[in-house]
């Protein structure tokens, strides 16, 4: 099956996906920073640039969009699969997927501890603060 729009809507709706600033990953800023953490935003320096950095504690953390990043869990209703354009959506979600466990492989060599949070995770919000707050405090 082919795409179900125009080359150049897609190009449009393309253009408007941002990387960094997304309403999951800033719902996640503000809930960090009230809880009193500080951190540095998309450190160049460290493999996939992650979204919140701790240098002190040497941890990271990702706030992954269940779509783009293709979240596993079967209850997850945003991680769906295209269905159309199967020859260009399913090898460019795989080299996401691989991209980000390389990323993970590489800051954990590097002595980082990372943690995931998943869009899904962000709109259902519950436990989320005592997820974060348990794996900054952890040693």
């Amino acid at each position: 099956m082919t795409d179900t729009v125009t080359p150049e809507r897609r190009s449009q709706i393309m253009a408007n996906i941002r990387s960094k600033g997304m309403k999951p990953e800033l719902i996640v800023r503000r809930l960090t920073h009230s809880m009193g953490y500080r951190y540095r935003l998309h450190r160049k320096d460290l493999p996939g640039k992650p979204d919140l950095v701790f240098p002190a504690r040497r941890k990271v953390i990702f706030v992954h969009g269940c779509f783009w990043h293709q979240h596993a869990d079967p209850a997850c209703k945003i991680a769906r699969r295209p269905k159309s354009n199967l020859d260009y959506w399913l090898p460019k979600l795989q080299r996401n997927v691989e991209r980000d466990a390389e990323h993970r492989d590489r800051l954990s060599a590097l002595g980082w501890q990372v943690l995931v949070i998943w869009e899904c995770e962000v709109k259902i919000a519950a436990g989320l603060p005592e997820r974060i707050e348990e794996f900054l405090e952890q040693g």
